[in-house]
């Protein structure tokens, strides 16, 4: 425990006491470092801090980078750091969920929308002609993910290259769902949070905890078949 949350402390540290007055970076030196925070920003992001909270997580660095006294006991106080994080995380599951709850609910009207038992909105876009896959199979995919604000947070197309998974080693929505096409067809799978990360935040991304993801998959090929 105390190892994690001077992890956490040290991160943050970083972020303290600049060495000139905030403003757009200019040279390398300066872009570099305002990427690192940039970076050390995705480390905190899910404590969802206000302005007003991050100035006084600042000012608790700056003490500590300048070695001046401590204004509380981290001993008492820094257990209360994972706390915290587990109340705002909880927070924002529970607001997320309630947003996916009613977008899938609104998904579920659009024509063609079929809503399985486990909760997944299938809405067919493309129809196949080919075979569709087994649990066991791998895949070659093209697919777009979004939240349900629109935000992308991960697209082969983007990159402009299929990606292949075994559809037993990804989230249970895309294992159960892209069962549903056909090879050539392409659908669009809504997934609550507890089909695809639940009430975790993968690490740099901006899916939330508690996300309802939607997926647009477009099945290319059934790669491996076993």
């Amino acid at each position: 425990m105390r190892t994690r949350i001077l992890t956490i402390v040290s991160g943050l540290f970083l972020l303290a006491a600049p060495l000139w007055a905030a403003s757009d970076p200019a040279n390398d030196d300066q872009k570099t470092l305002y990427a690192l925070g940039l970076a050390l920003s995705q480390s905190i992001g899910t404590f969802s801090l206000t302005e007003a909270e991050l100035d006084m997580v600042k000012s608790g660095m700056t003490d500590g980078v300048l070695k001046r006294s401590p204004k509380v006991d981290l001993q008492t106080f820094g257990p209360k750091i994972q706390q915290l994080q587990q109340a705002r995380l909880a927070l924002v599951a529970e607001g997320e969920k309630k947003a996916g709850t009613a977008f899938a609910a609104k998904a579920a009207t659009e024509k063609g929308a079929v809503k399985t038992e486990s909760g997944i909105v299938i809405t067919p876009i493309k129809p196949g002609t080919g075979a569709t896959p087994k649990a066991t199979d791998t895949v070659k995919v093209h697919y777009h993910g979004t939240l349900t604000d629109g935000t992308v947070f991960d697209s082969s197309i983007k990159r402009g290259e299929p990606a292949t998974f075994p559809l037993d080693k990804v989230i249970k929505c895309w294992t159960e769902g892209v069962q549903q096409i056909k090879v050539g067809g392409k659908s669009r799978l809504v997934c609550p949070a507890n089909l695809a990360y639940g009430d975790a935040s993968p690490p740099g991304s901006p899916i939330k905890p508690g996300s309802t993801l939607i997926f647009e998959v477009e099945l290319l090929e059934i790669v491996a078949a076993k």
